[in-house]
């Protein structure tokens, strides 16, 4: 029984942490029709960037502050100045963004060396508490509550908000919306700051968990492709359910067979793209 729970509890962290990673990827995409394929990446200068912060002040809002805001007006700079260019074009999209990803990666190996790196949480969320019959990290719970709250903010924001009006409107015709007088290029402004924040926030918060090393971008981008697949691409309320079928999966995966953890966690989305390739939560083609 407590082996159960216990596989719960961290299929769950892990869900929530997987749904902040694949939240601006979704974002990105869902607006602009862009799949990211640097997301990883500017994952790890996150990751990087709060170590350093952290390092040197203790500061973890200083922290969140610097890999957010950072990640974001660089994801701003380079949607203006590259992806601009290129926007209409998937082939060309992909490439450029598996360019940046290369580039940013190998950056980061220049800057902070190839040594793992550790972040520990903040003192207050050290710790565990006591679900009978096991004790469970405070910090893996504070990650469940920040999904759930990072998840209605995106929605109300989307759904519910005269910008995600505007967005939403966007996505339908783009020509028609800047006709009525919006400035259209502000909003994607808007959408790639967003989506840069939160890859690097998501950053700070998976080091803490996994650590900081190079490769960490790669394996990052799998997962939130695979969470982004399973869903619909684009689809807010598809990530968060990818999210919980591959973060549960992987959780028991790793307690009962963890020779099959990979054909557990692809073989449903191998499966899923044969039946409905538009995703479990994806509007149909």
């Amino acid at each position: 029984m407590s082996i159960l729970l216990s596989s719960v509890l961290n299929g769950l962290s892990f869900a929530a942490l997987l749904f902040l990673i694949a939240g601006g990827f979704t974002l990105l995409y869902g607006i602009m029709r862009l799949l990211n394929l640097a997301h990883g990446a500017l994952y790890l200068w996150g990751a990087y960037l709060a170590a350093a912060v952290i390092s040197g002040t203790g500061n973890y809002l200083l922290a969140v502050l610097v890999a957010g805001g950072v990640v974001g007006i660089a994801t701003v700079i380079g949607g203006v100045g590259l992806f601009a260019r290129v926007q209409g074009n998937e082939l060309r999209e992909v490439l450029l963004t598996i360019a940046v990803s290369l580039v940013l990666a190998d950056a980061a190996l220049a800057v902070w060396g190839g040594h793992p790196v550790g972040v520990q949480a903040p003192e207050f969320l050290r710790g565990a508490a006591d679900f009978m019959p096991v004790a469970f990290p405070i910090y893996r719970l504070f990650l469940m509550g920040l999904a759930l709250a990072v998840g209605f903010g995106l929605w109300y924001l989307i759904e519910r908000t005269s910008v995600g009006a505007l967005l939403r409107a966007c996505v339908d015709n783009r020509a028609m919306l800047a006709s009525l007088g919006v400035n259209v290029r502000r909003l994607y402004w808007f959408v790639w700051m967003a989506g840069g924040f939160l890859a690097g926030v998501a950053g700070l918060l998976g080091s803490i968990v996994f650590g900081i090393a190079p490769g960490v971008d790669v394996q990052i981008l799998l997962l939130a492709l695979v969470v982004v697949v399973l869903g619909g691409l684009g689809s807010l309320s598809g990530a968060a359910l990818g999210s919980l079928v591959v973060g549960l999966s992987y959780s028991f995966a790793t307690v009962y067979a963890p020779e099959l953890l990979y054909f557990i966690i692809f073989g449903p989305m191998l499966i899923l793209l044969v039946i409905r390739p538009q995703g479990l939560r994806g509007a149909n083609a």
